[in-house]
């Protein structure tokens, strides 16, 4: 009986590892380069601040902005279109300088036109931003992996960062 009850468990071990290893094999991965464009203020602004901070605060702990940003091949403004990063985030940290960030990459262009990955995960002012990818869609069905970002210009009006994407994906 204990051999019968050990070849089961055995046959169930290298089911499960067949399975995991027929699934990894078709994979993909795929860096993303790009760089991401915000405007705050202005008939043509891609962010709103849709919950102030309290009136007494003197940080911006507690706002939450909506945002719809354009993600460009590179840092100038005139560089090409590929996509549009839309999404919410709200500052958490009592100081402002850190919060939650919940954000859709739309592809709009090239190889990827149609996907989109879903990012979740925390940005912090003047440091390398990590953030999950916690899904996608299309090209990027099943898609998991993570996000660096950081700021490489700002302006009273303006914010451009780079963004390093690295994505495992099914499609």
């Amino acid at each position: 009986m204990a051999s019968a009850t050990t070849n089961s468990c055995l046959f169930f071990f290298l089911l499960v590892l067949v399975s995991a290893v027929a699934a990894s094999a078709d994979d993909k991965f795929t860096h993303l380069h790009f760089y991401f464009h915000e405007t705050d203020s202005g008939p043509n602004a891609t962010l709103v601040t849709a919950v102030e901070p309290p009136k007494n605060s003197t940080t911006s702990f507690g706002s939450i902005v909506v945002y719809d940003n354009v993600l460009r091949e590179g840092a100038d403004p005139a560089s090409a279109l590929i996509g549009r990063a839309q999404g919410i985030g709200a500052i958490s940290a009592l100081d402002g300088g850190s919060g939650l960030a919940a954000m859709n990459l739309v592809f709009t262009t090239g190889e990827y036109n149609g996907s989109t990955l879903a990012l979740l995960g925390r940005f912090v002012a003047g440091a390398v931003s990590e953030r999950g990818i916690v899904g996608g869609s299309g090209r990027f069905r099943l898609a998991r992996g993570f996000s660096l970002s950081n700021v490489v210009s700002s302006t009273a009006t303006t914010v451009v960062a780079e963004f390093d994407v690295y994505v495992t994906h099914y499609y």
